[in-house]
């Protein structure tokens, strides 16, 4: 915002994260000489820029004073299965979660992988089978140099649960699907795990060719990925406490 002072010189309020300009114009020997003043609101660095702890079984807590968020990074190892079949040898993956107050943003990031393959991406009661609550959250998709890489929106935290009060009917898209539900109390997920979507795929990557639930459609191959390097009861997600 511009006006004029007292004296007839130009002034100028700056506004929060707004530009502000002053322009005068000086008379000489009939030339305009135009000078412009441009002023910018800097950010200010808070105080406290953040903490950084260090849990067991390889978590890490970074909290922002400034920005009032905090995240976790984890990685992810090879499922049992995998494991077992000396398949997916050269799989890594990194998750992060960052908190936003309301939700959380889980941004997994993967390498290794079998080129140009489809999985799908589920939080977890257990990491190994039987899995117990499962919750489908995304796709993931490798490209041609067997990396993939994937950001999802939800609740990912120590508050993290699935209930179901009592029983009711539940709809059937696929010959597989149940038709009710049983009731349960809450029931935290905190693990994280991928599974190929393709028995097929699974295969020709070396691993074993057992269908399983978890893809869309019900036909999926075994799990390729999880967070089996974490305790049954004390997944990684249990550790963001917002």
């Amino acid at each position: 915002m511009s006006g004029t002072s007292a004296g007839g010189k130009p002034k100028c309020t700056p506004l929060a994260q707004s530009p502000c300009r002053i322009t005068t114009f000086t008379w000489q020997q009939s030339t305009i000489r135009r000078i412009t003043v441009k002023f910018r609101r800097l950010p200010i660095a808070a105080a406290a820029v953040g903490a950084v702890t260090v849990l067991g079984a390889g978590v890490l807590v970074t909290t922002q004073a400034d920005a009032a968020d905090s995240s976790i990074s984890f990685a992810m190892v090879r499922s049992g299965v995998a494991a077992n079949a000396n398949c997916l040898a050269a799989a890594t993956a990194k998750v992060r979660v960052v908190t936003h107050g309301q939700n959380e943003t889980m941004t997994l990031r993967a390498t290794g992988l079998p080129p140009d393959t489809d999985f799908d991406l589920f939080i977890t009661q257990v990491p190994n089978a039987p899995f117990g609550v499962s919750w489908y959250q995304s796709d993931l998709e490798s490209g041609d140099d067997g990396t993939a890489s994937v950001s999802v929106i939800g609740r990912f935290n120590v508050e993290t649960f699935a209930v179901a009060p009592n029983t009711a009917p539940a709809p059937v898209v696929h010959p597989q699907d149940a038709a009710s539900n049983p009731a349960f109390a809450p029931i935290h997920t905190f693990h994280v795990g991928f599974w190929f979507n393709s028995p097929a795929d699974a295969v020709k990557a070396g691993c074993p060719g057992t269908v399983t639930p978890f893809n869309g459609e019900h036909d999926a191959g075994v799990q390729a990925m999880s967070t089996r390097n974490f305790a049954d009861d004390n997944g990684p997600l249990r550790q963001l406490v917002s």
